[in-house]
């Protein structure tokens, strides 16, 4: 597994290799922003990228969804002091596969570098929680109810017309339901808005 490391602390990123290394994690290079993460992260194609949300210049989140357009088969981790829900959407949207909380140890970074690098989404249960807490104290879930069982469904594989029969709905209200889960996740289509559901916990596949 290759590893490139992105925080603007030279201090933090040196321990964090030293650790990595110990642990036998390749880490083939270092950056300090944003700009500079995306540019090495094409030159040295790595596995995974480490990178702090926080980064002068172009941030992480900005960096991450420019990663997924150029390099999509490069996943991103991100590696934060930042556990707040604003923070960890925008970082979702951008499509980094991991997030972690700076406190954590060496052994639940390895642990999710290997769980990332093999292609599952993860999301550390601080943060979780955080993002679960940002809803609560919103006052409004991400999704209705309703949102969630359409979306669930089409996570199953079910068709627009699979899902107003098992709802017992129309096919135009489920097209509604749709339109208003795209919104609400910055989707696109189905297939986005299905993993967004996943990355976000709302969605399961059984």
């Amino acid at each position: 597994m290759r590893v490139l490391l992105v925080d603007d602390h030279r201090v933090l990123r040196e321990g964090l290799r030293v650790s990595l290394e110990a642990a036998g994690v390749e880490v083939v290079g270092e950056a300090g922003d944003g700009l500079s993460a995306v540019t090495e992260a094409l030159r040295l194609r790595p596995d995974v990228v480490v990178m702090d949300v926080a980064l002068p210049g172009q941030d992480g989140a900005a960096a991450a969804l420019q990663l997924r357009s150029q390099a999509p088969e490069v996943q991103v981790v991100m590696l934060t002091m930042f556990a707040d829900g604003a923070t960890l959407r925008e970082a979702i949207r951008a499509g980094a596969a991991g997030y972690l909380v700076k406190d954590c140890s060496t052994a639940e970074i390895v642990q999710v570098l290997e769980q990332v690098a093999a292609g599952q989404v993860l999301l550390s249960a601080e943060l979780a929680e955080s993002l679960l807490d940002a809803d609560r104290d919103s006052g409004e879930p991400v999704l209705s109810k309703r949102e969630v069982e359409v979306l669930q469904l089409l996570a199953e594989g079910a068709s627009t017309t699979d899902v107003a029969a098992r709802l017992f709905i129309s096919v135009k209200t489920v097209k509604n339901h749709l339109s208003s889960i795209y919104e609400k996740l910055d989707a696109r289509d189905r297939t986005q808005a299905v993993l967004q559901g996943l990355r976000l916990g709302i969605v399961q596949l059984h």
